[in-house]
């Protein structure tokens, strides 16, 4: 596709199969289930068992993926059924998550998983086992003792400057109808904060342009919110809307706001490709994706004198202490007072003399 452009770009990839169009598709769980109490009969049961309990699809899949990961690595060691694992072997698989290396992909290979994701694919084994023996399936949790790794107070990817944002925004051609979707996306994510999930989720309904608000439905933790999403996003959603998604629509029964090239609802993982290649196409060092923009939007906030309760409404944090993590990352109030009474904040005037002690 290289050198298409525009919406002659856009007959070419409709006329790709589904299969084809990106993203990641859900494998089923292709291991043995001889047993009752085999692996993969216990990993499904257990998913489905979260379903009536409102769990987020992307909780689920994310369990999915780590109950998987297990199951292979336990297979490869004869480990197949529930009752076969014992403490001592998944504390052999939490060292080996420790010493476990990314395989290839783009600036992944041989990387380290960190911390955070180490604990979250142990808590994920501990919650499983306990609701096996919950369930009588096993007789004992050997998961119960396991200590999670510690965690480690990372601070967030340092936001872009408001050069660099404006840098970002201007690599999409406006000329080209779908540089105008891009450009729209790009200002949504900057000026509201939003996750990249809850921008593929929006519908044409959550966007009101007379009170210049966007209704965030079900985002993380299935929970609803409004934003406000500023006049110049507005004014991009509405040039889009109108000169744009027309075009691009093949079922007026489609209700997404953004559309992709097949005239339907973006996939997470293709906006976060899409991002990243436009953040390296504006020189920015080709690290960061949806979410750069959306600490950019909270800092930004923040050194413009915003309360952190509001940004807290922004973001949809459920706690404070969240997005009290970006008061260590915004440190221009810091610097300003740092200028004013330390001593050596400030450079002498020709012809002063500042001293360093009263």
């Amino acid at each position: 596709m290289s050198g298409v452009k525009g919406f002659a770009a856009v007959a070419h990839l409709r006329k790709r199969p589904a299969s084809g169009r990106g993203g990641q598709e859900r494998e089923p769980l292709l291991f043995t289930r001889a047993t009752p109490d085999a692996l993969a009969v216990c990993a499904e049961s257990w998913l489905e068992a979260l379903r009536p309990l409102n769990y987020a699809e992307a909780t689920i899949e994310d369990r999915f993926f780590t109950l998987k990961f297990f199951m292979q690595w336990a297979a490869d060691r004869d480990v197949t059924r529930a009752g076969e694992v014992t403490r001592p072997i998944l504390e052999a698989f939490q060292r080996y998550l420790w010493r476990y290396e990314r395989p290839g992909g783009k600036g992944s290979a041989g990387k380290r998983l960190g911390w955070s994701t180490q604990r979250q694919r142990i808590g994920c084994l501990k919650d499983w086992f306990r609701w096996l023996t919950r369930q009588n399936v096993i007789l004992h949790n050997p998961a119960s003792e396991l200590e999670l790794p510690r965690m480690e107070k990372r601070l967030p990817t340092q936001a872009l400057t408001l050069a660099q944002v404006d840098r970002l925004l201007a690599v999409p051609d406006v000329a080209d109808p779908l540089g105008v979707r891009d450009r729209a996306m790009l200002q949504v994510f900057y000026s509201t904060g939003i996750r990249r999930a809850e921008l593929c989720s929006l519908e044409m309904a959550d966007v009101n342009p007379e009170r210049g608000t966007l209704t965030v439905r079900r985002g993380k933790g299935k929970k609803d919110r409004v934003v406000p999403l500023g006049g110049r996003a507005a004014s991009w959603v509405a040039r889009y809307v109108r000169e744009v998604r027309p075009r691009l629509s093949l079922d007026t029964r489609t209700q997404a706001l953004f559309l992709s090239g097949y005239g339907e609802a973006f996939n997470p993982d293709v906006v976060s490709r899409m991002v990243s290649s436009w953040i390296r196409a504006a020189g920015l060092g080709g690290k960061g994706s949806c979410h750069l923009l959306r600490h950019s939007c909270a800092t930004h906030m923040l050194e413009g004198g915003a309360d952190i309760r509001y940004i807290q409404q922004l973001l949809g944090h459920e706690k404070l202490e969240t997005t009290a993590i970006y008061t260590e990352v915004t440190i221009r109030q810091l610097l300003e007072v740092h200028a004013r009474c330390h001593p050596a904040g400030r450079l002498p005037t020709p012809g002063e003399s500042v001293p360093l002690s009263p």
